[in-house]
């Protein structure tokens, strides 16, 4: 699987939400979505109609390799169910392992290996997006040096501007998905290339996994460069060798009625894609119950 960390959603077992950002007295409500695979066995057709039959407007979409041949039948399947993808996202080729061991040799835009590779994956997401006319692609950078005098520090920022100027060209945000670096380390990361159009997907439950932080705390660093999240749950790692673990939305460390009244604060309108990386019945029962909470979270915060 191109992801082992994710046991994406698909049609055996879901676009992209508004992305702007209102002022005061006129804040559109964030709207709920989830992430799905289309880069497995089932066609866009049946992963898009379980997104509609779990009765969300939205969905991040995994797209692997981002084969151009997707674009037709991706796009025609939102549009058959009225579905928007907030974004697209791809890894890359090569080897990836969720540790604290070997990630950060192995993840994202870091590896010098499969850097370049990485890169000509997320433009060719990028242009499979811009023919679908979803305006985000998001992915992991990996693990980006905190000391910004290590060497692999300004070669990360010149792949991610390299990545962002792309995705500038094609009308849209490139979304950092947090999680590896701590969120300053983010932040800086985001400065360094110069470019408005480089923002954040607030993973919430990446922070704790990683034991980087927390999201509500991240929102006071990130602020208004957050333009995605996923909400999920999870646990603070106990072995310095693996991450912690992810649990169902309500059973981890997330504070997540502090952390919607926070994004209602800094008048967040963007998407709020649920993850739940298992896979089977369970998945969809946490999926339902999640999106349940979160309703009642957001028609709260957001009267």
């Amino acid at each position: 699987m191109p992801y082992p960390r994710r046991t994406f959603l698909k049609a055996t077992a879901g676009a992209p939400i508004a992305l702007s950002l209102h002022g005061a007295g006129s804040i559109a409500r964030p709207r709920l979505g989830i992430v799905i695979d289309v880069a497995g066995t089932s066609t866009p057709e049946q992963t898009i109609a379980r997104v509609h039959a779990f009765g969300f407007p939205t969905c991040q979409v995994h797209v692997g390799a981002a084969p151009p041949r997707l674009a037709g039948p991706l796009k025609d399947a939102l549009a058959k169910y009225n579905v928007e993808a907030t974004a697209v996202m791809t890894l890359g080729p090569g080897r990836m392992v969720w540790n604290f061991y070997e990630g950060p040799k192995t993840i994202g835009l870091v590896p010098a290996g499969t850097r370049a590779a990485r890169i000509d994956a997320l433009k060719r997401a990028s242009d499979l997006a811009k023919q679908c006319g979803i305006g985000a692609v998001h992915t992991h950078c990996g693990f980006i040096p905190e000391d910004p005098s290590d060497p692999l520090y300004p070669q990360a920022v010149a792949a991610i501007k390299d990545v962002g100027n792309h995705c500038k060209q094609n009308g849209q945000t490139f979304l950092m998905e947090t999680g590896q670096e701590t969120p300053i380390t983010m932040l800086r990361a985001i400065e360094g290339t110069g470019l408005d159009n480089v923002c954040v997907n607030l993973d919430t439950a990446n922070l704790i996994l990683y034991g980087k932080g927390e999201p509500v705390g991240a929102m006071d660093v990130l602020g208004t460069r957050v333009r995605g999240l996923h909400a999920k749950d999870g646990l603070y790692p106990t072995d310095p060798r693996e991450l912690g673990k992810e649990v169902a939305i309500g059973k981890g460390r997330v504070n997540f009625p502090e952390l919607v009244r926070r994004l209602r604060q800094l008048s967040y309108s963007g998407p709020i894609t649920i993850e739940r990386e298992i896979s089977g019945p369970q998945q969809e029962a946490d999926i339902r119950a999640s999106k349940a909470y979160l309703e009642r979270l957001i028609d709260r915060e957001y009267a």
